[in-house]
């Protein structure tokens, strides 16, 4: 069986590619995935698996002795363990129609670290400062505010066309991961903004009718999600917050903020379209984290 046969030099580019633009990880970072994986995958070919849907809990445990056997560390192993696992929920959440047994293998602690968030003054120091008059200006600016206003991913923000905003219900249409649609309420910053990008920047930017794309590229077609993340870190490292920045940071603080103001985490689950209400409860932990380190900073028996 040859490599190019199988479903895993596809599958391996379209996770990278995620790792890179949706994730934000730092290219060494995505080469340390690519490295595991590609052995990964490969052991797969050598055993005639040609995609994760033949892949059984038994190849799995084979391949991570087949590591120990050649003498990776137990560091190494943990990465690698943790590579799978973050593979196999690729594959899910992005609706691939393949899996890998890899949801109770042992996932080390440390390797997973929280969400990156902005505070609430960083945020405002983002979204309030100058954006150029013109079309892209105008777009830019309701691109950061939809990402920070409704807490949407790039991904999905991307796929918008027009007919999926409701100006007068302040609300959007959005399609997410398995192809679930739901309704995500559009604060007035954003709304405000939007407008302006709708009426007076997308009007100068589209070059057809027939294009019906909310957010538009300057050759009038459908902005990219490398375009949209380019876009983000063009601002972030304008008010020096491009290492704080990822493309998820702007969602997380939505989360985040959201929570720190009283909001359910269920209700927070419905907005962010999380299928388990376990994927939201790590933004539990990132308040809990700031929490100590107001009580830290305020309370005279705190410190050391």
């Amino acid at each position: 069986m040859r490599w190019e046969e199988t479903a895993w030099p596809a599958l391996l580019q379209e996770f990278l590619l995620y790792l890179r633009v949706e994730r934000g990880l730092s290219p060494l970072t995505v080469e340390a995935y690519e490295r595991d994986l590609r052995r990964f995958a490969e052991f797969a070919v050598r055993r005639g698996l040609r995609s994760p849907r033949d892949m059984g809990r038994r190849e799995l445990t084979d391949f991570l002795e087949e590591m120990r056997g050649k003498g990776l560390s137990p560091r190494s192993l943990a990465r690698l363990t943790a590579a799978l696992r973050r593979f196999n929920r690729f594959l899910l959440e992005e609706g691939t129609g393949y899996s890998l047994p890899a949801g109770d293998l042992p996932y080390p602690r440390h390797l997973k670290p929280l969400p990156r968030v902005l505070s609430r003054e960083e945020a405002a120091a983002l979204l309030e400062q100058d954006f150029p008059g013109d079309a892209t200006g105008l777009r830019d600016r309701a691109i950061l505010e939809t990402l920070y206003g409704t807490g949407i991913r790039i991904s999905e923000m991307v796929g918008l066309d027009v007919e999926d905003l409701d100006l007068e219900e302040r609300e959007l249409r959005v399609l997410g991961k398995g192809r679930k649609e739901r309704v995500v309420p559009v604060g007035s910053s954003a709304c405000a903004a939007l407008a302006a990008y709708l009426y007076h920047g997308r009007v100068r930017l589209a070059r057809t009718p027939a294009q019906r794309a909310l957010f538009l590229n300057r050759r009038g077609g459908r902005l990219t999600r490398q375009g949209a993340w380019e876009v983000v870190r063009k601002y972030a490292r304008r008010v020096g917050l491009e290492e704080r920045m990822t493309p998820h940071t702007l969602r997380h603080s939505y989360a985040t903020h959201l929570l720190e103001g009283g909001v359910d985490l269920r209700h927070i689950q419905e907005l962010l379209g999380h299928v388990s209400i376990s994927t939201t409860q790590v933004y539990t932990h990132v308040s809990r984290k700031k929490l100590k380190e107001v009580y830290l900073r305020a309370h005279p028996h705190a410190a050391d």
